[in-house]
């Protein structure tokens, strides 16, 4: 495991740090850089899935988060120059309002649903927040399979808020795993005020 420390630095050093790191590599090796913000997770993720790398991210406390890189050795060589990107999310609201997407087999729905929020991972431009109520609620607790993919997207700066009155009727309360509980009110105002809403169904 090779730990590189970027609290506190600008944007470019967290880039130029793990890219230091990543060609000093000899052999299949874990990396984790520590940052201070979101759009350092951002440039670091966007970064090392460009050279090759599984890049998982988590937010560790409020100005602390963690991303963990996967490579296989040194990436091939890179002359590209590091460089800032501006924020990768937009005003999208994405709603999941169940626990599968579609309808005909629940458990190709659970796969399916997997796969989506996975995909939401990869967009280019990542989404403002996301809600999840009913069914949906038991994605953020813990057990869900989405887990990992939802904690990268809280570290790179999406909101992730859960329905309280679906957490308390499934009996999962205690057991929130990543973003977190919000109300009816606050679900609504945040869909009004959505440029765009994005509905797995």
């Amino acid at each position: 495991m090779i730990t590189v420390n970027a609290m506190g630095d600008n944007c470019p050093i967290p880039v130029i740090k793990t890219k230091k790191a990543m060609a000093a590599l000899t052999g299949p090796e874990t990396i984790e850089v520590l940052v201070d913000n979101e759009i350092a997770v951002q440039n670091v993720t966007k970064m090392a899935s460009g050279s090759g790398g599984k890049v998982t991210s988590e937010k560790l406390g409020d100005a602390e988060f963690k991303v963990t890189i996967e490579m296989e050795g040194a990436p091939a060589a890179d002359e590209a120059e590091a460089v800032c990107v501006p924020d990768a999310r937009d005003n999208t609201v994405v709603v999941v309002s169940s626990d599968r997407m579609g309808s005909g087999n629940d458990e190709l729905g659970k796969v399916l649903i997997k796969g989506f929020i996975f995909a939401v991972t990869q967009l280019d431009t990542l989404p403002k927040t996301m809600l999840f109520y009913n069914g949906g609620a038991t994605l953020t607790t813990e057990g869900s399979d989405s887990l990992e993919d939802l904690k990268s997207l809280e570290a790179q700066g999406v909101e992730i808020m859960t329905c309280g009155t679906c957490l308390d009727y499934y009996g999962l309360k205690d057991k929130l795993a990543v973003g977190t509980v919000t109300n009816m009110y606050s679900i609504v105002e945040t869909m009004a005020k959505a440029g765009r809403i994005v509905r797995p169904s």
